[in-house]
């Protein structure tokens, strides 16, 4: 690592509290220099400058580094798996079920377990929390306000349900909005929710090196209750997932045996 990157990550840690370093260096690299150079800085130090005077800069700096990507029922036949496996195998043995979505971005996918829950009457008893580590981007889930592309996976019945329809945006309904409780959260820095019976954090791991992601996947499991699952995004694998007491359940999903 360059020094300048060095002094980088550090003023990224002090001013952003973003953990930098454990991020896989080349390609976390090749993202900031892509976005410095839209920024017009000539090197990194003017680029932390202007993050720090420009808030446009900082959020857009934020949103290519976080990689706020998400969408309703991502994958769908994937998320379909998952549950059928959280109300067939989860929901009986903890009727009171405790659900985080890590890395949760705009929210779409802890308001996509909302209305799992809501369906299926699960809703009254349960807490859903969705966490990301971009304060702006919370903002935003909370709103609960999409485009077409977001929406595509939500069936019909439900799109009238749950959501109206103004300025070409969906706006989802309050009383699906009232069930996920969000706040930030880094996963590298801060403590893990404890008790959970279903976490989901999606093509997060894959841009952290293998210290960093093992340490994840032991919180993880550390936060999981047994019988509890964990599920991955379709770009991920757990090559030895006894090593965390896991026991692959699905294609993408791990239960916690022990």
């Amino acid at each position: 690592m360059t020094q300048q990157f060095e002094a980088f990550y550090d003023w990224s840690k002090r001013e952003l509290n973003l953990q930098l370093d454990g991020y896989k260096q080349k390609q976390l690299q090749r993202r900031i220099n892509t976005v410095m150079i839209k920024s017009g800085a000539k090197n990194l130090r003017e680029y932390a400058e202007a993050i720090k005077k420009n808030a446009d800069i900082k959020q857009e700096f934020l949103d290519y580094i976080t990689i706020n990507v998400t969408e309703f029922y991502r994958n769908a036949q994937i998320f379909a798996e998952f549950e059928q496996i959280l109300l067939e195998k989860v929901a009986p043995r903890y009727p009171n079920l405790k659900i985080w979505s890590a890395a949760c971005s705009t929210g779409a996918e802890a308001y996509s377990v909302a209305m799992v829950l809501k369906k299926n009457r699960l809703h009254e008893q349960s807490k859903i929390i969705g966490t990301d580590i971009d304060a702006t981007i919370l903002r935003k889930a909370k709103e609960g306000v999409y485009r077409d592309a977001e929406i595509k996976n939500v069936p019909s019945a439900d799109l009238k349900k749950y959501f109206t329809v103004t300025n070409n945006k969906y706006h989802l309904n309050q009383e699906i909005k009232d069930l996920v409780q969000f706040k930030k959260h880094d996963l590298i820095l801060d403590r893990y929710e404890k008790g959970c019976h279903a976490i989901i954090c999606r093509n997060v791991t894959i841009y952290f090196n293998d210290e960093v992601k093992n340490k994840i996947y032991q919180d993880i499991s550390d936060s999981l209750v047994v019988g509890g699952i964990f599920f991955i995004g379709a770009t991920e694998t757990i090559y030895n997932p006894k090593q965390y007491g896991f026991q692959k359940v699905g294609s993408f999903i791990y239960e916690k045996i022990e």
